[in-house]
């Protein structure tokens, strides 16, 4: 199996991931839009790999402009998915949310 045949397969797996991850509700908006940029990562990765290829006659890798093009959007979609799980764990612990009366001290 050749490994464009591997990365075109595991979109599939991915998909799935997505989906559930949608259906659930419980993930933070933010993140799930960080989830879903990793697609457009993958949107863009292969024309510039294609690019990279028949004009430079080189893989993406080897062609810093297009590779660092690529790479910011999985850059982009990491930041997206660590703010947004960071935003849910803030809002978790603030003392709304909490059941714990704030005016105790719990070191007592």
């Amino acid at each position: 199996m050749t490994k464009e045949t591997l990365f075109a397969l595991s979109l599939f797996p991915y998909l799935g991931f997505l989906w559930f991850l949608t259906r659930t509700r419980q993930t933070p908006r933010l993140a799930l839009i960080g989830f879903y940029m990793t697609l457009v990562f993958v949107a863009v990765t292969i024309p510039a790999g294609i690019y990279a290829q028949v004009v430079y006659g080189k893989e993406l890798a080897n062609v810093d402009a297009l590779h660092g093009g690529a790479e910011f959007f999985l850059t982009l979609s990491n930041i997206l998915v660590v703010l947004g799980f960071r935003q849910a764990i803030l809002q978790t612990r603030s003392p709304a949310n909490s059941t714990i009366d704030p005016s105790q001290d719990v070191s007592e």
